[in-house]
């Protein structure tokens, strides 16, 4: 019996997930919070038990000086709306993958950093915190790297951007898996 109801929770979260992009509460976001949730997301399946990611939390007490230097590594005409942007939510996780030399590695790394950033995001829900995996132009950025001193074989993955909220997002359709689904013959 309680097998059914974990199985029915894990669903329901599944599907009542959403992004959290903008409209966060002043509620901060602790690093206790954050590193509580990773406890548990990390365990997510990783080739070869790698673990090929670690983590840069900047909390609301950076979070001006953090917008303000990811903003000026774009040209000046863009810098006053690229703070701005960075300055709507409460706080940053910033993920970062390591980057091995052979393709099938980096695959697997890659898949696992995702199911591990999925994860997160499924415990935050629970917990009525926001996140959005963001991939804008700047997490490719040298100078962003240089900023987060980023490793020359690591990645950034995505900055998650992270707040609490009273109102998530309408909920959009899926497109039916029988559309997505065929039989090998």
């Amino acid at each position: 019996m309680e097998q059914t109801k974990i199985q029915t929770d894990l669903k329901k979260i599944i599907r009542e997930r959403r992004s959290i992009k903008k409209n966060y509460t002043n509620k901060s976001v602790t690093q206790e919070t954050v590193l509580a949730l990773l406890e548990d997301a990390i365990w997510a399946p990783t080739h070869g038990v790698r673990q090929p990611w670690r983590f840069i939390f900047v909390g609301s007490d950076k979070k001006k000086t953090f917008a303000k230097q990811i903003a000026a590594t774009y040209p000046e005409e863009r810098q006053q709306n690229r703070e701005e942007y960075l300055n709507e939510p409460n706080a940053f996780l910033v993920v970062i993958m390591q980057e091995p030399e052979l393709q099938k590695q980096w695959d697997e790394n890659f898949g696992a950093t995702a199911c591990m950033i999925q994860n997160f995001q499924l415990l935050a829900w629970e917990e009525n915190l926001g996140v959005v995996w963001k991939t804008n132009p700047h997490i490719y950025d040298p100078k962003v790297k240089e900023i987060l001193n980023v490793g020359e074989n690591e990645k950034i993955v995505g900055f998650l951007h992270l707040g609490y909220f009273d109102e998530g997002p309408v909920k959009k359709d899926r497109i039916p898996v029988e559309e997505k689904f065929s039989v090998f013959n």
